[in-house]
């Protein structure tokens, strides 16, 4: 996908979606992920399915609804027959109707918890069969089980579920990558001295929004290269100004409707790097190219581990997590490296299709200086394919 200056340029099959009013997917799309839920409910030992979200979480309601998730949502899913959802609040339901078009779609009064239970007895569910996905409280997990015994957790399957990726789905996140992209080219042509952290992120968030695309994230971090004391981009923007001599690393993940892009960029202002970011630079960008040789289908998280020692060989360590899934959450495997393990390091293979996001923010070990680089990638038969175009490098600005 590439990125021009002055507008959004995406391949012509994308195009229709990108500048539809409402973009949906496909009938067949739809199709199969229903029917991959179906065959799930039914290895499961159950018959229906509650799926909620709320406050922008829950990839399933959108997953299988096509509505991204406001204040609350809980939808019943049965097979062979329409989805029900109820939302919240009253002002959101004309919009998640015409959005949610596949299903039918209602206010969820006073508890959307018991609206959806009111459709499960209509529909007959029994004691024990009934699953959830998704986030839900103690207090409706509590409402459900009281009326239909132990509810069945599906979160993990469903999570294995969206590992791979559809042809569709894969779409929809190049134009989050080049939405993306936008965002850290801006962040790169207008960073100056003087600029707030704060100012940083409006420069970014004004280089997608007009194009459609919502913030994921923008993680910032600053600090003086010759007097550093920040290893890896905060979550919250401080209210410091920028300086010459500073080094600007970011993390930004723009998407189009829930699909997104993520890219990391370190960036050097008003000087060359100095020699210890040169050599933390160095480090992560053979991680990088390491880590990118042994993606395929087939390798297994342990070579990735093993690809990217070259970090310690180096001297260094991570903050970040090295590598991790992504595109309907935050997926497995999450990969750490030999100086900083991760919480668990799964056996199971990569498989092509996967999406990932490689990105070594190599740090000294005392955590105070630091670099980041990275990107989003798909995993092939016979290696990855990039889906971003930001240049890579140690960029002086």
């Amino acid at each position: 996908m590439n990125v021009e200056q002055n507008g959004l340029t995406v391949p012509p099959h994308l195009r229709a979606i990108h500048e539809a009013e409402y973009p949906h997917f496909s009938d067949a799309e739809m199709t199969r992920r229903r029917t991959v839920i179906a065959d799930l409910l039914t290895e499961s030992g159950l018959d229906h399915l509650v799926f909620c979200g709320a406050n922008r979480f829950g990839s399933a309601v959108q997953w299988l609804t096509g509505w991204p998730v406001t204040t609350e949502a809980v939808g019943v899913f049965t097979p062979g027959v329409p989805d029900v959802m109820f939302v919240q609040h009253v002002n959101h339901a004309p919009l998640a109707q015409k959005i949610a078009s596949r299903a039918e779609v209602a206010w969820g009064g006073g508890s959307s918890i018991a609206a959806a239970i009111g459709v499960l007895e209509r529909r007959g569910a029994q004691n024990g069969r009934v699953g959830v996905i998704g986030p839900m409280t103690f207090e409706q997990h509590a409402t459900l089980s009281d009326r239909f015994g132990i509810i069945t957790n599906l979160n993990r399957a469903y999570i294995k579920l969206r590992q791979v990726k559809s042809v569709e789905e894969i779409d929809w996140m190049r134009i989050g990558a080049a939405l993306t992209d936008r965002g850290m080219l801006a962040l790169r042509d207008g960073l100056r001295p003087g600029l707030s952290e704060r100012e940083l992120g409006d420069v970014v968030e004004r280089a997608y929004v007009p194009f459609g695309g919502t913030t994921v994230i923008h993680f910032i971090g600053v600090t003086a290269m010759n007097n550093p004391g920040l290893g890896v981009p905060t979550q919250f923007a401080a209210n410091r100004k920028v300086a010459p001599g500073d080094i600007v690393f970011a993390e930004i993940s723009a998407a189009f409707w829930d699909h997104p892009g993520q890219v990391l960029r370190s960036f050097a202002l008003g000087a060359e790097p100095t020699p210890l970011y040169r050599d933390l630079h160095a480090a992560a960008d053979a991680a990088f190219a390491a880590v990118a040789a042994v993606l395929r289908d087939g390798a297994l998280p342990r070579d990735v581990i093993a690809a990217a020692s070259v970090i310690e060989d180096s001297g260094f360590t991570i903050i970040d997590d090295l590598l991790h899934g992504y595109g309907g959450g935050y997926l497995p495997p999450v990969l750490g490296s030999k100086s900083r393990p991760s919480a668990h390091v799964p056996d199971e293979p990569f498989r092509a299709g996967m999406i990932v996001v490689i990105q070594p923010n190599v740090v000294t070990r005392d955590g105070k200086a630091g670099v980041q680089t990275g990107e989003m990638v798909l995993i092939t038969k016979s290696g990855i394919e990039p889906f971003h175009a930001v240049p890579r490098g140690f960029l002086r600005v």
